[in-house]
């Protein structure tokens, strides 16, 4: 009896553990946005036919931003599931915990994946995208890339070639519950646009 008091304790304690990491990542997640929509207008110059860098050089890294102590490179909107995140330009276990990351790759090119979570304030809910749903990555040189879900599937942990090279111009993925698996979500870019500044 006294063991079974400890282990539901214990479930207990990991649950309240998870929800306080989960407020924690969507708090964050809401102050850096923030922190975003404030920063300076990036300088570019007065010209109608301004050509974004990464069109003349698409294997350029994405420029980044550092925002209490890491390094983001834009935002992802999710509008069929009402959700925004900021993303990280490189991951690791303890950034992971903060915000979405960039797994491998660029906006500028195909096999960029991003990785998050399975909060439900991350890509937990990413399960529930449906073909041919919108997904917007901003970058902070004011360029929107708008893709839509192609494909959705299950690959195993270890399946890391499958992840990165399928030939996708993005890919989402994140954990199921128990960690057996990784939702991945598929997506072909439709349009991308860049956005003056305004004044």
């Amino acid at each position: 009896m006294i063991l079974g008091i400890l282990l539901l304790a214990g479930a207990l304690g990991l649950t309240a553990h998870n929800k306080y990491l989960e407020n924690a990542a969507r708090r964050n997640s809401d102050e850096v946005l923030m922190q975003m929509a404030e920063l300076p207008p990036v300088e570019e110059p007065d010209d109608p036919e301004y050509i974004p860098d990464y069109v003349l050089n698409p294997g350029m890294p994405m420029p980044t931003v550092e925002i209490n102590g890491h390094n983001y490179c834009g935002s992802l909107l999710v509008p069929a599931l009402d959700l925004a995140w900021p993303v990280m330009s490189e991951w690791n276990y303890d950034k992971l915990r903060i915000a979405p990351c960039v797994y491998v790759g660029t906006c500028y090119g195909q096999g960029f994946v991003i990785m998050a979570h399975n909060y439900n304030s991350h890509f937990g809910p990413i399960k529930d995208l449906e073909m041919g749903d919108e997904v917007v990555f901003q970058d902070l040189a004011n360029n929107r890339f708008h893709y839509v879900v192609e494909d959705a599937e299950e690959l195993q942990p270890t399946a890391i070639e499958e992840m990165i090279d399928s030939g996708y111009d993005l890919t989402l993925f994140t954990c199921t519950p128990g960690g057996s698996a990784r939702v991945t979500i598929r997506c072909t870019l439709v349009e991308a646009e860049h956005l003056p500044n305004q004044d």
